[in-house]
Formats: structure tokens, C-alpha cells, sequence
């Protein structure tokens, strides 16, 4: 695996370059931060977050306890955010889907809530109102997906030029981000295939099969945190379609996808962890503008892509941050 450190960026917000690590003001002795995710707590994203948190200065048990509740779905979150408040937390991360962020705030008014928002845009949603001004108690990271999908759309068809028939796979938490990519596939002349998953467990062997029937040649996914568990198995089930695929997230490509291309999301974590001291050391949400990430990355499997028969340009070549043999 090699890595090339050839950035794709895009606008960020417009407060972006706020100092965050500075501040003369003592902390509280203990800081209680609250989350509930689908994903675990060891997850490498999570592990990420507390890790920025330890070179801050902040020491598990000492001055900071982490009350992270795990979630098999999204059914019980409203229940799950209540819980938090009931622990007295001072601070939620919400770092999940729509839904999540919904519950969070209708749990609480107060409670400062740090979102790290991938899969959906809360400014769009009408969540918050701006991103150089932060209003009520949310604050924290967006990811503007009509950009990001114009990208990823474009590099799965420069690996396929001859292909016109694209399925977009997502699930009822992601299905926000399908919106713009109808005008984008006609601007490209491509046939778009959408497949929602809705009832959990999701039946990926159904929505495969129904790729195929429909005679699909590009695969496109949606980001879905309950998608993210079941990575490989999605990357494999698309190799044995013969599908070229495309993700946000780079563990994707990790475990068999041919293509990722989105924000350092480990990246976006870290500075959530930011975020926390400058709120523990007593800033506002309102002091903190929310951020858009700046940094890209373009990841190729090299070995799924031999496995499809497809050459992959060396233009992309060129363009990726990671390209894994």
C-alpha cells in the first residue's frame, strides 16, 4: 500500500481557521461526554476521537468519562439521548445519522451537541440556521454532499466509460443525499438504478440481486452508519456482481471496494475533540462557527480493480491519496 499526499479540496467553512487548542481558562475537573452511535466504542473513529482528547491534555477517569452508548439501531435513539441527559453529560457528540441529531436536540436545549454530520447536511435540513454563526446548542462539522457526489459519479465512470447504468444504493438514513444525483447522472448521460434498503436487518443478497436484473454497471453507496458494519460484506457481494463501486469512506476501499472518495473522516473526528475542550474550557456553541472539512481523499484498490478486468486511468492514478495493491 503506498500513500500519496495529493489533496482534492473543497471550500471550507467560513470561520474555518478559528484557533481551538488555546485558552487560559481552568476546566472542569471532570468532564462528562456523552454519546450514542451505532458504532462501538473501540471503533477506529471513536478511538480517534479520545486520542485527540488524551494530547489535549485530557485523562480518561481523571478529568474526562465518556458515557458511550452502543446501539444495534437507530430504534431506541430518542430513548438513547434522554438516557445522556439523565447522566448529566456536559457535552454530546453526535455523530451518527439525521435522526440522531433529531433525537439529540429534542432531548435537550442546553446541552452543548458537537455533530459530526456526514451522511446528511443539517443546514439544508434546517437544523441550524448558518455555518459562520452557530444557533442554539449545536455546533460542530457538515459535509456538503452535491459537490462530493459530482466527484465520485465522475471518477466511476472514468474506470468505466463504456458504462451507462448506475445503481445508487442507501437505506432510509441516507436516502437525503440521493437527491442531487439524478441531475448529475443526466449530465453525464447515465441511467440511474436507485435501491433503499428500509427494513433492518438489511437483505443485501435481495438488493444485489435486483442490481443485476437490472442490468446495473456502476455501483454507487450512500453513507449509512449502518452500512459501515457491514462493509465487507458489501465490497464482496459487488465484486461477485462484477460491479465497479464506489464510497465515501476509505474503510470501504480497505475491505474491497474499488473506489472511496470523500473527507478524512478520522480528520473530522479529531477536531470534534477540539470542539470539546474549547466548550469545556467554557466557550459557547454559539462562539464556535461550524466547519467544513478541507481535506479529500481519493482511495483505489488496485487488486479489485484486476480482479474486474478494468484499467484504471492514470489520471486517477495520479489524483489518489492512497492506492492499495
Amino acid at each position: 500500500m503506498t500513500t500519496r499526499r495529493e489533496f482534492i479540496t473543497l471550500v471550507c467553512g467560513a470561520a474555518a481557521a478559528w484557533p481551538l487548542a488555546g485558552g487560559a481558562q481552568e476546566r472542569r475537573k471532570i468532564l462528562r461526554v456523552g454519546s450514542a452511535s451505532t458504532f462501538p466504542k473501540d471503533f477506529p473513529l471513536w478511538v480517534a476521537f479520545r486520542a485527540r482528547l488524551r494530547e489535549l491534555g485530557y485523562v480518561e477517569g481523571q478529568d474526562i468519562v465518556f458515557e458511550s452508548l452502543e446501539l444495534a439501531d437507530h430504534a431506541t435513539i430518542a430513548e438513547a439521548m434522554g438516557e445522556l441527559v439523565r447522566r448529566k453529560v456536559d457535552i454530546i457528540i453526535d455523530a451518527g445519522e439525521e435522526v440522531t441529531l433529531k433525537a439529540a436536540m429534542a432531548s435537550t436545549n442546553s446541552v452543548p451537541i458537537v455533530m459530526i454530520a456526514v451522511t446528511f447536511d443539517p443546514v439544508m435540513q434546517g437544523y441550524v440556521s448558518s455555518i459562520s454563526r452557530a444557533t442554539g446548542n449545536v455546533t460542530g462539522l457538515y459535509l456538503r454532499r452535491p459537490e462530493l457526489l459530482e466527484k465520485q459519479i465522475g471518477f466511476l465512470t472514468s474506470a468505466s466509460p463504456k458504462a451507462v447504468r448506475l445503481a445508487v444504493l442507501g437505506d432510509v438514513h441516507s436516502w437525503n443525499q440521493y437527491s442531487p444525483v439524478e441531475p448529475i447522472a443526466r449530465s453525464l448521460h447515465l441511467n440511474v438504478q436507485p435501491v433503499r434498503l428500509d427494513q433492518t436487518p438489511y437483505n443485501f443478497d435481495a438488493a444485489f440481486q435486483a442490481m443485476s436484473q437490472q442490468r446495473a454497471e456502476m455501483l454507487l453507496v450512500l453513507s449509512s452508519s449502518l452500512f459501515g458494519l457491514q462493509r465487507s460484506r458489501i465490497a464482496d457481494l459487488a465484486l461477485r456482481h462484477r460491479l465497479p463501486t464506489m464510497f465515501t469512506s476509505k474503510t470501504y476501499a480497505h475491505a474491497g471496494g474499488l473506489f472511496s472518495y470523500g473527507p478524512d473522516i478520522t480528520a473530522m473526528f479529531r477536531r470534534a475533540a477540539d470542539y470539546v475542550d474549547r466548550l469545556a474550557k467554557g466557550a459557547k456553541p454559539t462562539d464556535l462557527p461550524i466547519e467544513q472539512p478541507t481535506k479529500f481523499e481519493l482511495a483505489i484498490n488496485i487488486k479489485t480493480a484486476k480482479a474486474l478486468g478494468l484499467e484504471v486511468p492514470p489520471t486517477l492514478h495520479a489524483l489518489a491519496y492512497e492506492v492499495i495493491e
